[in-house]
Formats: C-alpha cells, sequence, structure tokens
C-alpha cells in the first residue's frame, strides 16, 4: 500500500507529489499518458500572479454574444456541444453576478499571493530556478475605446497593490520593437512572470520526484473506492490502494470524482496554440492581444501563439481553424488540450465529501502552471493535517 498516491502527472500534480515528498511521505503518481502529456505541455509558460479577475465577470457577459456567433472568435461553442454544457454555462452566468465576482477575486487573489511566495523556494528546492524568467507583460489595444473598457479591471489590480504600467505607442515601441502600428495603448505588468518551457519544466519535475525515490505508473484510473481505512485505486492495468489520493487528473478529473458518487461541473476550454522557430519573432516579453483572446509567448523551444476558450468537452475533434484564425503561417507546431475549468473560474481544492483520505486539487482553467506551487502547498498541508494559509472556504469542491 502506498502512502499517497497522485492521480495527474501534469503541474499540478508533480507539484504536489514533490511537496508531500518534502513532509517525508511516500508518493506514487499515476497518469493516463506520462508526465507533461497534456495542458502542462502546451500551456503559454506564463506564471500569471498578476490575472486575479476571474473569467466569470459582467465584463464576460457583454463581450460574450458577439464572441460567440463567430466560430473562430476568442469564446465560442461547437453547436454540437451546446446543449451538453447548458448546466455549465448556467452556473458561469450566475457567477458572472458582481458580488460573486468580488468573492472570485478575493480568492484568486490569495492563492496568487501564495502561489508567487512559494513558487522561488519550490523552484530552488527542485533544481529549477534557472528556469524563471521575470520578462513581465504586455497587454496591447487597438483603440482608445478598447484601452478604456481595460480600466476597470486595472482599477481592482490597484486595490489588491499589484504593479503596472499604462504605455504610450512610442513606450511599447521601445519595450517591444515591431508591433503593428493598429496598437495604439498598452499596460505593461513586471509581476507577470514566465517558465523557459513548461513541458520541460515538468519533465524536470518528474525527473527531480524520480530522483528523490518516488514512482511514476503509467495507467488510465478508472474510479475510486473506500476500502478500509485507504483507497483502492482501479486502473485499466494493475490495481493498486492507498492510504491518501491526491485527485489532479486535470480535465479528466470530474469522471473520477464520479466514481465516489461526486458530481462537480468541470467543464473543459480546449486550447489551441502554434509554435514556431526561436528565430520567427524578436519578442521581448509575452504579449497578450486582449482583444483577440490570445497571446505570443517566448519559450526556449520557440515561439508560441495561443490562447482563445472553445468549450467543447473531451470528446470533439479539434478544431485546428482556431489555431489558424491567431496566426496564419506554415512551419508551426499546432496543438491542443484540455484546460479543466469550473464555472467560478476557481480551482477545486479540498477534501473529498465521500473520504477525508481523498484530495481534490484540479480545475485551475488556463492557470494551473500559474498556481501550481501555491496549491501544492495546500495540498501538502492537508496531507499532513495542518492547516493552509489561505481559506479553502472559496475552493470547495461541493460549493456548486
Amino acid at each position: 500500500m502506498s502512502e499517497v498516491t497522485v492521480i495527474g502527472a501534469g503541474v499540478i500534480g508533480l507539484s504536489a507529489a514533490l511537496m508531500a515528498q518534502a513532509r517525508g511521505l511516500t508518493v506514487t503518481v499515476v497518469d493516463r499518458e506520462g508526465p507533461a502529456a497534456g495542458a502542462s505541455a502546451g500551456n503559454a509558460g506564463a506564471f500569471a500572479f498578476t490575472d486575479i479577475l476571474p473569467l466569470a465577470s459582467p465584463g464576460i457577459l457583454k463581450k460574450a454574444p458577439r464572441w460567440l456567433l463567430d466560430p473562430l472568435g476568442p469564446l465560442t461553442i461547437p453547436p454540437a456541444y451546446a446543449l451538453q454544457i447548458t448546466p455549465w454555462l448556467y452556473r458561469f452566468w450566475r457567477a458572472c453576478s458582481p458580488g460573486a465576482v468580488a468573492v472570485s477575486t478575493r480568492a484568486q487573489t490569495a492563492l496568487m499571493d501564495l502561489s508567487r511566495a512559494e513558487l522561488e523556494p519550490f523552484l530552488g528546492a527542485n533544481g529549477t530556478l534557472g528556469m524563471l524568467r521575470k520578462d513581465g507583460n504586455l497587454q496591447v489595444y487597438e483603440s482608445e475605446a478598447e484601452f478604456r473598457a481595460s480600466l476597470p479591471g486595472w482599477e481592482a489590480r490597484t486595490a489588491h497593490g499589484i504593479e503596472f504600467r499604462h504605455m504610450t505607442k512610442e513606450e511599447m515601441a521601445t519595450l517591444q520593437p515591431g508591433l503593428c502600428p493598429r496598437f495604439t495603448y498598452g499596460t505593461f505588468t513586471p509581476g507577470w512572470w514566465s517558465i523557459a518551457d513548461p513541458k520541460d519544466y515538468v519533465l524536470a519535475l518528474a525527473d527531480r520526484f524520480r530522483a528523490q525515490g518516488g514512482t511514476i505508473l503509467q495507467a488510465e484510473v478508472t474510479g475510486l473506492t473506500l476500502q478500509g481505512g485507504g483507497v483502492y485505486i482501479r486502473t485499466n492495468g494493475a490495481s493498486l490502494t492507498s492510504d491518501k489520493v491526491v485527485l489532479a487528473a486535470g480535465a479528466f478529473s470530474h469522471r473520477i470524482a464520479a466514481t465516489l458518487g461526486e458530481r462537480i461541473p468541470l467543464e473543459t476550454e480546449r486550447g489551441y496554440n502554434t509554435t514556431l522557430p526561436p528565430e520567427a519573432l524578436d519578442l521581448r516579453c509575452q504579449v497578450t492581444f486582449g482583444g483577440h483572446g490570445f497571446v505570443v509567448s517566448r519559450l526556449t523551444t520557440g515561439i508560441r501563439v495561443g490562447g482563445a476558450v472553445e468549450l467543447g468537452g473531451l470528446s470533439l475533434p479539434p478544431n485546428f481553424k482556431r489555431s489558424e484564425a491567431m496566426l496564419r503561417t506554415e512551419g508551426g507546431r499546432q496543438w491542443m488540450g484540455f484546460r479543466p475549468s469550473l464555472p467560478d473560474s476557481l480551482p477545486a481544492i479540498g477534501r473529498s465529501r465521500a473520504s477525508a483520505q481523498v484530495i481534490y486539487a484540479f480545475g485551475h482553467g488556463h492557470l494551473g502552471l500559474t498556481q501550481s506551487a501555491g496549491t501544492a502547498r495546500i495540498v501538502a498541508d492537508l496531507l499532513t493535517e495542518q492547516t493552509p494559509p489561505v481559506d479553502l472556504t472559496p475552493f470547495n469542491p461541493h460549493r456548486f
């Protein structure tokens, strides 16, 4: 019997496994494809600590009707999936009320602050501090109207002490040469960090975990059963028993939780990107094109152009026209991955209602890398019966 089994070898699962190891626990990780096979490999590589505003907000409700009419726009729902996602959309709509947004923003800020505080010590302890970059992020706007529409969000960041600087076209050109003249305003946030390459980072975490005695098994977990004082883990291969389980299987987590009788409204933000050769652009910092819903990132392995939200579940085939809408070029590597998302834009972090021996850590949307160190700290505290440093009420897996 393993002392702790972590289901999921993405950035959340492996970060939690390493922090549990650091507490002296014996840990096994199980994943259907192995380390860094999903969204942890194909994301934009950002530690977006300043991104405290939830996707569920009054602002998104104003933009959504126009975006949803465009099948290649920043937010879309494939017609074949529209009926299935209706209950989730209703919860999303409820989460857009001003009161709900205020609660979500406070909770998101607390998790961001914890994640930022934990990140550098975590990287240092696991030999990956050299991968961290602090180049910041430049958000660009195509008009004065678009810029002014963003100001309430920046006021909210001001209230939480987040540093930023609004920029003129000339100032942006100095920071990031080569921007199209149509982008007339910008905002730079120096506290937006990044990793050299997200896949290489997660693979390095896996290597560190193994080097410290951890075991990583490749198997698809099909269900959990409570058995005596532990948990029986059913897989498509040899099954396992464990004293405690951490469920961090990303977009597939709700299916496993359902085998314990728990219904958690997890949906899938299908993310698309294209990665160009490193020399394709002279990119000085990460650049976000908010009006179009995508970001451009400089990685050691190339220039990655990605983003947008397609709420399309786990089964529909990829629509790579969405990648082509962000970037029309030849020679790039296209990718589509699943980002697990809950209606109020907050992750599920806490104990299962079925058993205190099962801890949930999933649903981070597009902020999994950003919130990985903070989530790992919370999970390690729960595993060792310590009080986490943030209030977990807003992250309760059963809040819906």
